[in-house]
């Protein structure tokens, strides 16, 4: 596999390294260490990921995975394509820009031919847009974000051009002209809206976030949503009508009683995924997959948000085709394949 040998080179680099590794057990040379980039801590992907990580490396002791939780999808799924990482976050939508060379993708020529080097091994739910604000803000609907500073996602990702299109189609506010879109990553912004720092903080995830949750603890917060006469106009259409996307309720309550939406909040929900090259070892992914949903299985009862991860889920919105193993792996767990995936 190219990226285990790209890997495995880096941390044989240097003469002193290697002659420290001569005298490690056979057992340990024989493992295989990968790495896997995700969104940051406070995040559904980086929740399941990590959990993935962590069951194959409990369960399967020829590999090793390592979390990178830095940076942004756009250019993680980049690495994953070129063959520098093993496994990496994606989402249907990120895929089908890099195939068009659409958005962050547009002057990148190579985009395309990038794209037709990742297969999927496994899709799951992210959740649903979050856009929070304190109740002591005033602030009650898009429009009223107006002059504040909004944390719309890492800039360059694809949260970032979602949320900047919604707060267009929805509230007419135009990024960098009628609100300040501050740049930050996950964990920076998730901090800086706890400090009071951001006046509308943007986060798709399965609700309840542990984020939001801690905040909701001690402090009375509001959801911002789509408003309901605007939910059959063609831009809200298009809008969830992307690939992976659609409409999603944030029901009231889920945060407790600082919650202090009345009703349920309608927003975009959104399904992403795990990817891998190409040239990724069959054996491997098939071994990997099947690990997975065997430790999910078994840990629901004491991680209840695990049960919205499923063999069946692999598929949902899946816009390209599955890796062999995986393939192989969700026919046996008896899942049915749509053709798109087949390859």
């Amino acid at each position: 596999m190219k990226t285990t040998t790209l890997n495995r080179r880096s941390v044989l680099a240097g003469t002193a390294t290697a002659a420290a590794l001569t005298m490690l057990p056979r057992a340990a040379l024989a493992k295989e260490l990968l790495r896997m980039s995700t969104l940051g801590p406070g995040t559904s992907p980086n929740l399941v990921m990590t959990t993935f990580a962590n069951i194959i490396n409990r369960d399967l002791p020829d590999y090793e995975i390592q979390v990178n939780a830095t940076g942004a999808a756009t250019r993680h799924v980049l690495e994953v394509a070129k063959g520098k990482t093993a496994l990496c976050m994606t989402s249907p939508a990120l895929h089908a820009l890099m195939s068009n060379q659409k958005a962050m993708f547009a002057k990148m020529d190579e985009a395309p031919e990038l794209a037709k080097k990742l297969r999927a091994v496994l899709n799951f739910p992210m959740g649903v847009y979050h856009i929070a604000v304190y109740e002591s803000s005033g602030i009650t609907t898009l429009a009223q974000a107006k002059g504040k500073r909004v944390f719309l996602g890492p800039p360059g990702g694809a949260a970032f051009a979602t949320m900047k299109r919604l707060f267009k189609d929805v509230a007419g506010l135009e990024e960098g002209t009628d609100y300040e879109a501050v740049k930050l990553g996950w964990d920076a912004a998730a901090a800086s809206f706890q400090d009071g720092n951001l006046d509308v903080y943007c986060n798709p995830t399965n609700a309840p976030s542990p984020v939001l949750t801690q905040i909701a603890v001690t402090n009375p917060i509001r959801f911002l949503g789509i408003p309901e006469d605007q939910l059959d106009s063609e831009a809200v259409k298009a809008l969830a009508g992307r690939p992976g996307f659609g409409l999603g309720t944030l029901p009231a309550g889920v945060y407790g009683d600082n919650q202090k939406n009345e009703g349920d909040t309608t927003t975009l929900r959104v399904t992403v995924g795990i990817v891998t090259n190409e040239s990724a070892d069959e054996q491997m992914i098939y071994d990997m997959t099947k690990a997975f949903y065997a430790g999910v299985a078994e840990m629901q009862d004491s991680a209840p948000w695990l049960k919205s991860i499923s063999p069946e889920g692999a598929v949902a919105d899946i816009n390209m085709p599955l890796h062999p193993g995986a393939l192989r792996a969700l026919e046996e767990l008896g899942v049915t394949i749509p053709e798109i995936a087949r390859g």
